[in-house]
């Protein structure tokens, strides 16, 4: 499990809010591969938007985080992100017009990501582990 250092300075095993997620994410992303400022901001903004969406579904209809570990290479940012609940997530059915609220969080995942598996965790739960990519459009392949 990747530590990380909390707003307070204590080391935490697990972000208990998006807010610190993010931070620790965001530390990774500037400590990592040298990038040009664009290019560095524009995945920043991609990475961040993912880890908030999947910790916050975590907290809110997983029952909670029970894993967090995130890496920055080459290829771009690997994020797992487990929690305690066996349902995966799903795509909520749109109808022109209607007044959905929520619901964009998963698609958003999936188009920012290179790679997004879900695999059941045989204790319950599940890990979601995603990749997304690093100065590449979503979906394109990476080179080599």
């Amino acid at each position: 499990m990747t530590m990380y250092t909390g707003e307070t300075g204590d080391h935490c095993a697990l972000p208990r809010t998006a807010a610190q997620a993010r931070s620790y994410v965001r530390e990774l992303v500037e400590s990592g591969p040298v990038l040009g400022s664009a290019e560095r901001e524009a995945f920043l903004a991609d990475v961040l938007l993912v880890v908030s969406e999947l910790v916050t579904n975590a907290l809110r209809h997983g029952g909670g985080i029970t894993e967090f570990e995130a890496e920055v290479g080459a290829e771009g940012l690997r994020l797992t992100i487990g929690d305690a609940r066996s349902e995966f997530p799903t795509v909520r059915p749109r109808e022109a017009g209607a007044g959905v609220v929520g619901g964009y969080g998963w698609p958003l995942v999936a188009r920012l990501s290179q790679h997004v598996t879900v695999t059941p965790v045989p204790a319950g739960g599940k890990r979601i582990e995603v990749l997304v990519p690093l100065g590449l459009a979503a979906g394109e392949p990476l080179p080599g």
